[in-house]
């Protein structure tokens, strides 16, 4: 008996408690709405919020995934029973009821797309519990070309329908020329690169080879080394994937190419690096320093006529890491420079430079362009400053031994 009245007991505290939770639970939400203003500024909010879970998949383009990911949150933005996208081809999600005229969606998108106007469009349907009548389908403009089209199926040829579809056809467009945008920055940054290893290739490759040949005799060993050396180096130059790197992958590059240098100038080149270990995994836009180091070596020490001194430095500085490489060899008219780093120097002088400055500001912003302090006689000093963390920059894991 004091058993059975001791689980009754513990029934009723059960109970008891979940009631007690259910209340606080229902106390906090109330506070939380009450948090959020009005029933206008929520309903604000929720809308914002769909609209930014939507976006990032329509920013990598129109394709079926990013199509299935944003069919969902673009359905709870215009709140209707169902929702679909098509390119200029097919539909490429549906989302909702009445899957059964998703085959006949081409139909009216095929109108939309041929004279990029908006419809409302009558649906016939016999099919049991189905409430789909009207469809309004409006076109994905980008760039003055219909990409696709967006349609929302509801029971009634609602006018707020119509206009609520276009609103959103309109952002979804929006949308989708900032992927193009991003597309377009991405090949223009390849091009660049492809100048780059064009430049490094000739005048490079030439020395390095003509270096290692002249020990094939006499240091047969030291041969084998810096060949080693050369292979790793420009197999890293001419990878073919990947428009960004790691910090500690690019040193581990210039390491082999400064290597490769040493073999041709000897004592008349000293190097001094200065690299704080926890900047090494820093993520960077490819070939940004090599650039720089180069740079140093070919219009400074190569032009003098005695030692010549580089210094390659990588700082945390907090949110940033700091790099610099620093020459003591003739330095340049800052004036002239300012020429070539607009793009007014010619073929032949300072491309790397440019190359590199132009790219930085692309990814990180106008603020993220090369500092350069120099002058007549004075050596020069070039500061980047790489944010640690960006959206947009990603490498793989650092694989140079440092």
């Amino acid at each position: 008996m004091v058993e059975i009245l001791a689980l009754v007991l513990g029934a009723v505290g059960c109970f008891a408690a979940g009631g007690f939770l259910q209340w606080v639970l229902s106390r906090r939400r109330t506070h939380a709405e009450r948090d959020l203003g009005t029933p206008v500024e929520r309903s604000t909010f929720h809308t914002l919020h769909t609209a930014a879970l939507a976006a990032p998949p329509l920013r990598a383009g129109l394709t079926e995934e990013t199509a299935r990911k944003a069919t969902r949150r673009l359905r709870s933005l215009l709140g209707t029973p169902a929702l679909c996208l098509t390119d200029e081809h097919a539909v490429l999600a549906w989302d909702g009821a009445g899957d059964h005229h998703r085959a006949e969606a081409m139909g009216p998108a095929a109108e939309v797309l041929a004279d990029g106007r908006q419809r409302l469009v009558g649906i016939e349907c016999t099919t049991p519990g189905c409430d789909l009548r009207w469809a309004a389908v409006a076109p994905l403009v980008v760039g003055g070309r219909v990409l696709g089209t967006l349609a929302a199926y509801g029971p009634d040829d609602s006018p707020i329908l119509v206009r609520a579809t276009s609103e959103v056809a309109r952002w979804v467009a929006v949308q989708l020329e900032l992927a193009e945008l991003d597309q377009s920055r991405s090949r223009l940054i390849e091009a660049e690169i492809r100048t780059l290893r064009a430049q490094i290739s000739p005048h490079f490759i030439f020395n390095s080879l003509a270096a290692i040949a002249s020990f094939v005799r006499t240091d047969p060993e030291r041969a084998r080394e810096l060949l080693l050396e050369f292979a790793e180096f420009t197999r890293y130059s001419f990878r073919r994937h990947g428009d960004f790197t790691t910090l500690a992958d690019e040193l581990a590059s210039i390491d082999q190419y400064l290597n490769l240098v040493r073999a041709r100038f000897g004592e008349r080149l000293r190097v001094t690096l200065r690299i704080a270990p926890e900047v090494l995994p820093v993520a960077l836009p490819f070939l940004c320093i090599q650039p720089l180091v180069e740079n140093a070596v070919k219009h400074g020490i190569e032009n003098r006529p005695d030692t010549g001194r580089i210094v390659i430095t990588a700082e945390d500085a907090g949110a940033q890491a700091l790099v610099t490489v620093e020459d003591d060899g003739v330095g340049a008219d800052p004036e002239r420079l300012r020429e070539v780093l607009a793009g007014r120097g010619g073929p032949s002088h300072g491309i790397g430079l440019s190359n590199v400055d132009e790219r930085m500001r692309q990814v990180y912003g106008e603020d993220h362009g090369l500092v350069i302090e120099t002058g007549v006689g004075a050596g020069m000093k070039i500061t980047l400053r790489i944010p640690k963390y960006h959206p947009r920059v990603q490498a793989a894991p650092p694989t140079g031994n440092w």
